[in-house]
């Protein structure tokens, strides 16, 4: 509830005495609670090569209790059961006594290997990087306390064994608890090259573990950022211009300060920012400005008049994205041509925490800021530069997200930066609670793309692939973002093409080409960013090929994949378990089947859906995964069934609209989330593996659009390309 105040939430300081060690090149980190001084260092493993650097990715407390210090953002996704699950085998711990705790803002120890040196959460990067990294931790800490049981108790460390939080020597009987050798085994250096536990050995790792952060969020200890209330706390909410690039032209406050609780009204960067006791007077101070705003620089266009853009320029090739063989000369000597236009709108990420911060500025001259933080190395040096400081001199206090889905992980920082702002402009008197309420989230910005597809495929007389010409048209993510460097290459940005100029179909001549939109829409990378379209173009042409050359579409797909065995894996999984057999499903109803690679895993959906008069009714959904290892089975199933829940409503019917430059959609009314009603049955299937595990919080989100779209045509006889589905294109097919 954004207009109730609540009691003062302030989560806990940590006070603790850290002491460890850094080793080897991967960054094995790990250190102790220690409450009492190390005695004396005992004999350990070989540490020739050990590098001393003082940090923490695993404490061990006199009560046995072992927490993990987690390095990314959970927003729900259940990352920090999964982290903490690798760690935990691999330290033998008894998973009752695994607690966690996020890390501070720190890249030079919590940096995010797969995203360079930045720290940061996204790109479903959480497990992936740090399976070997929190491995090692959890087994360096393993061999410590094995190292200093042999030392008390006088015997071979290879005679020790660990197990369930406990550290045991069978032959003499003696065992001792974790918390009993922590203190003394914190002083050990780190070994350089535990030995990792073969699969054989893990007891979590593949197990479904219970999540660590079900109770606290059931009993509403989980502290969110929303629920911060700091001494003196201030509420600021701003008002924003109604067309993105508006600057505010002069404002009058005379009303807004009437308003009782409302203390002060000041200009800010982005508008003008209200500051209250509390949520309900910013909000009612707000309602009572008046703001006279320059639109001279802002977009004024509306939805139909960017995509009317968008169309006329997908008539040129483009930027080559991808390309090889001639597709133009293929497609002239192609028995069959089908030509195909896809629409996707621009979509908000709605997640059920609207955005918020808390910034204060403490008494040694720092800032303590209260967020739920998801690229924290972008965050800290975007409020220093702000607010005049180096980045260290801005901690960031993480709190549990409610949601995200890539909306805080804005490349500019965007909110935070106004937190900051604001706070600057009241003159640091006290913390200020920055809100942004339903309707800001959802008319602010930062919107998954509007794109445009155009796509010609031919075959020939044997219905094989011949000839592929694709071009598409979108407003990049990364240009003109501080990330342009690393990831725009030659015009074209790598997550606006990704999961079709790589496409794994053994296409003979094929090139993907793009144009890189204009608008003045600020836009972001949303739950599998240019898979959610790129997939459902793919999925969907070569479901209509297929259909083209009379041959099953599964079957049609697989020959098309004989070199990506883990793709064709999940297909036929998931087609074995739909119980697919090709074959006309009962009148007004149908089977459709999508499969896709994104992020490193590998997803095949298999969607039953009815289709009549009434509309689309999604009966079930039988998904197939493979993410390597599965670390906990129970959190990956829970992201797919999520991913399905999460994209059904963009498929039956979200979008965002723009008339004259302004969001039409300000709340769920309008925008409105996946009903538990309208929830399929959602059957997920994990493929064994002892590859290193990737990640799944997007990877399940692509493949549902086209396998529902696939499915409809299955029943109807009706190909709907734009995305939401037409209803009204299927009644009385």
């Amino acid at each position: 509830m954004l207009n109730a105040r609540r009691p003062n939430r302030v989560p806990p300081p940590v006070r603790t005495s850290r002491r460890g060690f850094l080793a080897g090149a991967g960054a094995i980190v790990v250190a102790f609670r220690l409450d009492a001084k190390p005695a004396r260092a005992a004999a350990g493993p070989d540490l020739a090569g050990v590098k001393a650097q003082p940090n923490a990715f695993v404490r061990i407390a006199p009560d046995d209790t072992v927490t993990v210090v987690i390095k990314h953002l959970d927003m729900g996704q259940g990352n920090t059961t999964g982290l903490a699950t690798i760690l935990a085998d691999e330290l033998g711990a008894d998973w009752k006594t695994v607690r966690t705790e996020f890390a501070p803002a720190d890249a030079t120890l919590y940096n995010n290997s797969l995203m360079g040196p930045i720290q940061g959460t996204g790109g479903s990067t959480a497990v992936a990087n740090s399976w070997f990294q929190l491995r090692k931790a959890g087994a360096a800490a393993r061999e410590m306390l094995m190292a200093e049981a042999a030392f008390r108790w006088k015997v071979p460390v290879s005679q020790i064994t660990v197990a369930d939080g406990v550290v045991r020597h069978a032959a003499s009987g003696r065992q001792a608890r974790f918390g009993e050798l922590a203190a003394s085994a914190a002083s050990l250096p780190v070994p350089s090259e535990p030995r990792l536990k073969d699969p054989s050995e893990w007891k979590l790792i593949g197990q479904k573990v219970p999540r660590l952060d079900s109770v606290a969020k059931t009993n509403g200890s989980a502290i969110y950022s929303l629920d911060i209330r700091r001494p003196n706390q201030v509420t600021a909410v701003v008002a924003r211009a109604p067309r993105f690039g508006a600057t505010v032209k002069g404002f009058d406050a005379a009303a807004a300060r009437k308003v009782a609780g409302v203390l002060d009204v000041v200009q800010v960067p982005t508008g003008v920012a209200v500051i209250a006791r509390d949520t309900w007077a910013a909000m009612k101070g707000r309602e009572a400005l008046t703001v006279t705003w320059d639109d001279s620089t802002a977009e004024t266009r509306s939805s139909e008049a960017i995509l009317a853009e968008y169309r006329e320029r997908a008539k040129s090739p483009g930027l080559t994205a991808s390309e090889r063989g001639d597709p133009q000369a293929a497609l002239k000597g192609a028995a069959k041509v089908i030509e195909a236009e896809f629409t996707f709108p621009y979509l908000a990420h709605a997640a059920m925490e609207p955005l918020n911060a808390t910034i204060e500025r403490a008494a040694d001259g720092g800032y303590d800021v209260y967020a739920g933080f998801q690229f924290q190395t972008v965050e800290q040096a975007t409020m220093a530069a702000i607010l005049g400081v180096t980045p260290d001199r801005v901690r960031l206090h993480s709190n549990w997200a409610g949601g995200s889905f890539g909306r805080r992980a804005t490349p500019t920082a965007d909110y935070l930066a106004e937190a900051a702002t604001v706070l600057k402009a009241t003159g640091e008197k006290a913390p200020v609670h920055l809100v942004w309420t339903r309707e800001d989230d959802m008319a602010g910005g930062y919107y998954r793309p509007t794109v445009l597809h155009k796509v010609r495929a031919g075959i020939d007389a044997k219905g094989a692939v011949v000839g592929w010409d694709h071009v598409m048209v979108g407003k990049s993510i990364m240009i003109g973002s501080p990330f342009e460097a690393m990831i725009v290459k030659n015009g074209i940005d790598s997550t606006t093409v990704e999961g079709a100029s790589d496409t794994p179909y053994a296409l003979p001549a094929y090139r993907f080409g793009v144009h890189n939109g204009r608008e003045g829409v600020p836009v972001l990378w949303w739950r599998s960013v240019g898979h959610t379209h790129t997939a459902h173009v793919m999925e969907v042409m070569i479901d209509e090929l297929a259909h083209a050359a009379a041959v099953d579409p599964v079957a049609y797909r697989l020959s098309l994949l004989a070199q990506a065995p883990r793709l064709s894996g999940v297909l036929k999984l998931a087609a074995d378990k739909a119980g697919w057999t090709g074959k006309p499903q009962e009148k007004g109803r149908g089977l459709g089947v999508a499969v896709h690679e994104s992020f490193g895993s590998y997803v095949a959906m298999v969607a039953d859906v009815s289709a009549q008069e009434a509309g689309i009714r999604v009966n079930r959904i039988v998904a197939a995964v493979d993410v390597g290892v599965p670390v906990n089975p129970d959190v990956i199933r829970a992201q797919v069934e999520g991913a399905v829940g999460f994209a059904l409503s963009a498929v039956l019917r979200n979008r965002i609209t723009l008339k004259d430059g302004q969001v039409q959609e300000h709340n769920f009314d309008a925008y409105e989330p996946t009903r538990m009603s309208e929830m399929p049955q959602v059957e997920v299937h994990i493929v064994p593996s002892q590859a290193a595990p990737t990640g799944i919080g997007e990877p399940g989100v692509p493949v549902l659009a086209p396998a529902i779209a696939n499915a409809v045509f299955s029943a109807t006889g009706r190909r709907l390309r734009a995305l939401p589905l037409d209803l009204s294109g299927v009644k009385g097919a």
